[in-house]
């Protein structure tokens, strides 16, 4: 044998040798051998090899065996640590939502970058083939995106999921995020202290009712000094009553003692054209109950916010959602009936009767009412809505009581064209139709908003149309004093870190009367219909709170009030922090500075000094040393205030110091700067 040969024999051997070994080490591991309870997701569990309602794994008609059934917004984190080579799977809409219309995305990231996307899909769409190559990638995160309509019915699946692996090394599902509650609000002092916003808006000769929020022991009376004609408070329960019957400004000096002392603190009274002169601070039943909502449920919500002592820092509205009308489709007795009597006045179903009752209820505890309605002939849920019937509902609410109506797109796509066929079962309850179309999208609201404005009651016009046509540039135009900028919202970090980051465009708009409304907050026991605890890790909570108090934004308590833990009333409660949201001068907070994953937000007060929210947008936690005040137009020497555990921090010269900054991942750092030695 040449010498030649002999060397070609040993390579065979070793070529071989070494792809043998590779083919003992490499494995196929399926996404639904890891733990998928990591995974973060909109509605309902992880389902492991079934859909989110336990069901066969199905797209397009086509059975799947394996897989992860999930719901948007979704996100699975995976670390690969560069064991993988390869990700495949076929996704696509489950088909358990037949006779909905979904539309969602599929992403994968790959160490922070996207790899891969679907593009949007929709129901019935066949199985779209993934094929993800991974060599070297240290992370891989699995998104699910609302596809543009909402995310209801987004019900998606990742079937046939499976990584080709090195066989070097384990691969695993994983949320860096810590679950460990805990609680930075300092406990309310037992003296008195007035809490609640500066400044209150109403019109002439309007009902004005206005609680004085105060913390502190009680048997607690209430004076004032100041209060013009027309207005008297009662010194037990501190409610001011009355009317103005002309247009003024009036500073009144508040106060409330009990046996440790008193307090004082200035309210100024508008009373002009407008209202809302602060955010509307309340809660509103639909993130909780759903369509499960009946007036029992919303007196007993009324008793909370009191027992639980919100209504002492400032939270005031109680707002009925959808479902207080009777539905189209509804197989319960109690939600089904006439829509409007005779004479085209709009019926409550039996869970309420009659409304002016319950509103007396609400408003005897120093609370205001909120209802819902939409300018289509349904609802979101099916019921009655108000088309065609927009000035008899305006007079019923002002009758009624109402202090706050919450006006739903919903149906209205269907009729941009009028009733087709004369016939409002031939319309959807759900329609985005029209909304792009800026005179199509300010017509309902401007006719209801102009009906509103008509009312011997003040009535807060909030716009419901997910911010379609840019109406933060016209809402004010057509009455309104506050209009969702986004989709609904989730109890999930996608959710609410893609709304956070929309607000800016926006924020230009914002001022006393004019709220941008990122949507309800997503803290506490929610679940539309089905609670649960909220689903946004202890530091998102905080993240979220604080940045829509940074936005001025409506807060709007979305969970069950009689299921409040100390961490969650701990995020509710915290007087410096809401404060931000009720500054008199109304001006939404903005990004001024990015670095890394840490946006940093910024909000000029009325008094001067500035709020600045440091968000970590990222899995990692961040500690800098950060000096880049020039940014935040921060300058000179500044006391800088921790908000959240209420107590000054650090003096700074901004020239020369730095500030040491550490943020959790996917949390917050709350300082407020103000001039000082």
């Amino acid at each position: 044998m040449s010498k030649n040969n002999t060397w070609l024999i040993a390579a065979l051997i070793f070529s071989l040798y070494f792809f043998s070994t590779q083919c003992v080490f490499a494995q196929t591991v399926w996404l639904d051998q890891l733990d998928l309870s990591a995974a973060t997701q909109g509605y309902g569990m992880p389902g492991k090899n079934k859909s989110v309602e336990n069901k066969t794994l199905t797209i397009a008609s086509k059975t799947f065996e394996r897989g992860f059934g999930t719901h948007a917004e979704s996100s699975l984190l995976i670390k690969l640590n560069g064991n993988a080579t390869r990700f495949t799977a076929l996704v696509g809409i489950d088909d358990e939502v037949t006779g909905h219309d979904p539309a969602v995305e599929f992403v994968v990231l790959g160490d922070k970058k996207k790899l891969w996307s679907s593009g949007i899909m929709h129901l019935k769409d066949s199985a779209r083939f993934c094929s993800v190559p991974l060599t070297g990638v240290q992370t891989m995160e699995l998104v699910v995106t609302d596809g543009g309509n909402g995310n209801y019915y987004d019900h998606a699946d990742w079937t046939d999921a499976k990584f080709e692996t090195s066989g070097k090394g384990n691969i695993a599902a994983t949320n860096p995020i810590s679950s460990e509650k805990y609680i930075l609000t300092p406990k309310a002092s037992p003296k008195p202290k007035i809490n609640g916003p500066a400044v209150y808006g109403v019109r002439p000769g309007s009902p004005f009712q206005y609680l004085v929020p105060a913390t502190g022991n009680r048997p607690m009376r209430f004076s004032s000094k100041g209060l013009p004609a027309g207005l008297k408070l009662d010194a037990q329960t501190g409610i001011i009553t009355g009317k103005l019957p002309k247009a003024g400004t009036f500073n009144v000096i508040l106060t409330a003692s009990n046996k440790l002392g008193k307090a004082a603190k200035t309210l100024r009274i508008m009373c002009g054209d407008r209202i809302a002169l602060t955010p509307a601070m309340g809660w509103n039943s639909w993130n909780c109950f759903a369509n499960e909502v009946s007036a029992d449920k919303i007196k007993r919500a009324a008793d909370a916010m009191v027992k639980s002592g919100l209504i002492n820092h400032g939270w005031t509205y109680i707002n009925i959602d959808d479902f207080w009308q009777n539905n189209r489709d509804s197989k319960d007795p109690d939600l089904r009936g006439k829509f409007r009597d005779d004479r085209g006045n709009i019926l409550p179903n039996k869970r309420f009767g009659e409304i002016k009752p319950l509103a007396d209820f609400v408003h005897n505890k120093g609370l205001k009412i909120g209802i819902y309605s939409s300018p289509g002939p349904w609802t979101c849920g099916g019921c009655a809505g108000s088309y065609g019937h927009e000035e008899q509902d305006a007079k019923a609410y002002s009758e009624w009581g109402i202090d706050y109506l919450k006006y739903d797109w919903c149906s209205y796509g269907g009729v941009i064209d009028g009733m087709p066929e004369n016939d409002p079962y031939k319309v959807a309850s759900f329609s985005p139709t029209g909304g792009s179309n800026l005179q199509t999208a300010i017509k309902p609201y401007k006719l209801m908003g102009d009906y509103l404005r008509a009312q011997p009651r003040d009535i807060v016009f909030s716009l419901c149309q997910y911010g379609m046509s840019d109406v933060w540039k016209w809402g004010d135009s057509v009455n309104g004093q506050s209009w969702r900028t986004t989709g609904d919202i989730t109890d999930t970090w996608n959710s609410v870190k893609s709304i956070a980051l929309e607000q800016d465009k926006a924020a230009a708009w914002a001022k006393p009367g004019n709220w941008n409304d990122p949507d309800m907050l997503v803290i506490g026991n929610v679940g539309w219909g089905n609670p649960h605890p909220s689903k946004l890790k202890p530091d998102e909570q905080y993240l979220h709170f604080s940045l829509w108090c940074m936005f001025s934004a409506p807060l709007l308590i979305g969970c069950d009030m009689e299921k409040l833990d100390d961490f969650t009333l701990g995020l509710l409660t915290n007087d410096e922090v809401i404060a931000l949201d009720q500054d008199p001068l109304g001006k939404q907070a903005t990004c001024q500075d990015t670095v890394g994953d840490l946006r940093i937000y910024v909000k000029t007060l009325a008094d001067g000094s500035k709020a600045v929210c440091f968000c970590n947008f990222g899995q990692e936690k961040v500690s800098i040393a950060y000096n880049g005040f020039s940014k935040l137009n921060i300058k000179g020497k500044q006391q800088v205030r921790d908000l959240w555990r209420q107590k000054n921090i650090a003096a700074i010269d901004t020239r020369t110091s730095k500030l040491h900054i550490e943020v959790p991942a996917h949390g917050v750092v709350l300082y407020k700067f103000y001039p000082g030695k």
